[in-house]
């Protein structure tokens, strides 16, 4: 779609005081890429008991807490809005001039397309210490040792005493893997009948229910868990006409505090890469110097795809008005008074 905004033969300067008495500036048009995203934050907290997944469990486990981010969305809208370095003026009055002039050119006769977004980031809050109480076994354990006590010369008495002492934290590890086959086995029971006591409706429903939760709270001390927030966050990208290569840092991904602007170097950045495909511009007629001419600007309609490293986050469309090129059209034609 060709966008025209009216323009003079002559362009104004870049913070004109005021615009000529007689006079209408406007600006070309000029495309600018709005991005919403979302990214989820995961804290995984590993379980005490990692290390003896393996050999209790016949299964791997993460045995390092980590703080990690992912994109879970991106919503891209091209924005349009006036490019101040493309404004011009033109004179209104004369009978060249029409009224149908000036309804093409509404979009451009105000030139206020300055409103910024205020963007808020929202961060996660202090990480909380992972809690593994609820699966953890007893941590002491009775045992005897055998106290020699002297007598008379050549005498001695064996004295045995009750102590209590700390369990390793395998042997922990092999108690509540025990405790894991157990409930399985005692579900597995319930669900073949294969038990003394009857359940049916309810009481079959919640008997399951529970065996399930205290297996998941055992197997939490092997496998660890995981804690998830979202955030929210608005970033934009104004493609640069005299930028060599189209590849723009849209955004980065912090390890600490999730999205940040791209100048925050603590981040990984997330790149925009733009591809202008070749268009056809028709060769110029024969300039005549008496015309009044308008100014618009075609725009290009790109290849946009957002990539995080190897990954495309999003791929799509986009028309970039400065990206594209510009032209004129006469604008002194005859009007019936």
């Amino acid at each position: 779609m060709i966008a025209a905004l009216l323009v003079s033969a002559a362009a104004l300067a870049q913070t004109p005081a005021a615009d000529p008495v007689g006079t209408v500036s406007y600006s070309l048009p000029s495309t600018v890429i709005s991005l919403e995203v979302e990214a989820e934050q995961e804290v995984f907290h590993a379980g005490p008991y990692a290390r003896f997944a393996s050999k209790y469990l016949g299964m791997e486990a993460r045995q390092q807490d980590e703080v990690t981010y992912r994109v879970t969305g991106v919503q891209m809208t091209p924005l349009v809005e006036a490019d101040q370095s493309a404004r011009y003026s033109i004179t209104i009055g004369s009978k060249q001039a029409a009224a149908s002039f000036l309804a093409l050119s509404s979009q451009g006769l105000v030139s206020v397309a300055d409103a910024s977004v205020n963007a808020s980031q929202w961060r996660f809050p202090s990480p909380v210490a992972a809690d593994f109480s609820s699966g953890t076994p007893s941590a002491l354990t009775s045992g005897s040792t055998t106290l020699i006590q002297g007598g008379k010369k050549g005498s001695a008495a064996a004295v045995t005493q009750d102590v209590i002492v700390e369990k390793s934290l395998e042997k922990r590890a092999a108690e509540t893997s025990e405790n894991i086959f157990r409930v399985r086995q005692q579900r597995l029971d319930i669900v073949t009948g294969n038990t003394g006591a009857t359940y049916s409706g309810e009481a079959l429903g919640a008997a399951i229910a529970e065996l399930t939760r205290l297996e998941k709270e055992y197997m939490q001390m092997f496998i660890g868990y995981s804690e998830y927030q979202s955030q929210s966050a608005h970033f934009e990208v104004v493609p640069e006409p005299s930028s060599a290569s189209q590849k723009y840092i849209a955004f980065r991904i912090s390890e600490t505090r999730g999205l940040v602007p791209a100048d925050d170097l603590s981040g990984k950045p997330v790149v925009m890469e733009i591809t202008v495909p070749q268009m056809t511009v028709a060769a110029p007629s024969k300039k005549d110097s008496k015309a009044v001419v308008a100014h618009y600007r075609v725009p290009a309609v790109c290849s946009v795809k957002l990539v995080d490293g190897t990954e495309v986050l999003l791929k799509s469309r986009v028309p970039v008005y400065q990206l594209g090129y510009e032209s004129t059209f006469p604008v002194n034609l005859n009007v019936k008074q």
